[in-house]
């Protein structure tokens, strides 16, 4: 957008430093003391009062507005675009000047939180030990979240969706790099993808595949970083980033399975995608029979219930 209506403006200027914070970096958001805060990338940027001071460069400002210049470099343009909502997430990555250190939450000193959480969600027990010998999956110190690793090829972990274990929080990790969100590559070569909205999710199918005979490593389970948001013209729409890489990093798939979720923005996403990709691979929408997603799925087949926080999950900007 090279133009910013001048109400727009006036919004986008009121939002402040820690709000923004809170809402698309809280893994880069630490409390100093009481109304005092700063952020892990730089330990002497602090906020409080409203306001916010770069201590080592003499720098301050009091929006996010005047951090996403005057931190993070990006001209106004791009700085109010960012707040806007308008800049797709592919050219968020492509245009970043430098690439940003995925700063991960501290490891617990064991993962049995985690371990307990994901099995109550019907997640079978092999799958969830070799993802965390895998280093895909580790519990978080402070919080006890589920931290789901995504690795680039040279296996360098790049991405971290978190998800809280005793509430509904989820985010990402600072510095997440959303080409690289969590998957399971097949073992042997494979000319298929699957698509899933969550981690959660593509988990659930892989325990499907095991307790019916399949192997959950035959195949390229890939899950969303956030949930998909086409454009009200579906022509406009542009392919996830996190498939699109995939796709350009493996020519040799020529079939894309879809299971987002049953219900109205999930069957929205999947007409977007099925009219996207139809001419470059062959896409077949895997709409679960019964539940919203998979995992309600999955714990129907398994015979399970859902503990009651979890049995209407809303949708929330990171899943």
């Amino acid at each position: 957008m090279a133009y910013i209506h001048p109400e727009k403006l006036i919004e986008i200027r009121r939002i402040d430093l820690l709000s923004y914070l809170k809402t698309f970096e809280p893994e880069n958001l630490m409390k100093v003391s009481s109304g005092v805060y700063c952020t892990r990338e730089h330990d002497s940027l602090k906020l409080s009062n409203g306001k916010w001071y770069w201590w080592s460069r003499g720098i301050g400002g009091v929006s996010a507005l005047d951090y996403l210049i005057k931190v993070k470099g990006h001209t106004f343009l791009e700085a109010a675009n960012i707040l806007l909502g308008e800049i797709p997430e592919d050219m968020k990555v492509q245009g970043q000047k430098e690439e940003k250190e995925l700063l991960l939450p501290k490891r617990n000193r064991d993962e049995n939180i985690v371990r307990g959480y994901l099995l109550d969600r019907g997640i079978d027990e092999t799958i969830i030990e070799r993802c965390i010998k895998d280093g895909i999956l580790y519990e978080s110190r402070e919080h006890h979240n589920a931290v789901f690793i995504g690795k680039d090829e040279k296996g360098k972990a790049r991405y971290a969706n978190v998800r809280g274990t005793l509430g509904e929080f989820k985010g990402e990790a600072y510095g997440s790099d959303k080409r690289y969100s969590f998957r399971l590559l097949a073992e042997q070569p494979s000319k298929s993808v699957h698509l899933f909205e969550s981690a959660i999710d593509l988990l659930s199918y892989a325990t499907y595949r095991k307790h019916t005979g399949m192997e959950y490593r035959g195949e390229n389970l890939i899950s969303l970083a956030g949930v998909y948001q086409p454009k009200k013209e579906i022509e406009n729409s542009k392919i996830p980033i996190a498939l699109g890489l995939f796709l350009e990093k493996h020519p040799e798939i020529n079939k894309v399975y879809l299971h987002l979720d049953n219900d109205k923005t999930g069957r929205l996403c999947t007409k977007a995608l099925m009219h996207l990709l139809e001419k470059r691979v062959k896409v077949v929408d895997r709409k679960v029979p019964i539940g919203k997603d998979v995992n309600d799925f999955l714990m129907h087949y398994l015979g399970k219930r859902k503990h009651p926080k979890e049995k209407m999950p809303s949708r929330e900007r990171s899943r």
